[in-house]
């Protein structure tokens, strides 16, 4: 199954994995040990977000590190970007109503 940044981030567990490993590089049992959830269920959602180019899983010594890889987010974040836009065109437009309002109100 292909799956896409916008999966990976759909789930809160995967989003908080990823903002844990923002902060620094961790072996799959440091991630487990920071969430409420089993081993294997962390394990799964660290395997998602390695399918889809999130994390990326290193080798150092006997442990494997798993480092989150945030180039990929830009995919989500250029998709946010043309609604950015939009909202950023209609609240112009609604300033531009509301002055125009407050001048018609300060006509006498």
């Amino acid at each position: 199954m292909r799956r896409d940044v916008f999966q990976a981030i759909a789930d809160p567990h995967r989003r908080d994995i990823l903002a844990l490993l923002a902060r620094h590089p961790l072996p799959l049992n440091g991630i487990a040990g920071h969430f409420p959830i089993s081993r294997p269920a962390v394990s799964k959602h660290v395997k998602i977000l390695v399918e889809c180019g999130l994390i990326e899983i290193r080798k150092r010594g006997r442990e494997r590190v798993c480092e989150v890889q945030p180039e990929k987010l830009n995919e989500v974040s250029t998709w946010i970007e043309q609604y950015r836009q939009i909202w950023e065109q209609r609240f112009d437009r609604l300033d531009e109503l509301l002055k125009e309002l407050q001048t018609k109100e300060l006509r006498p």
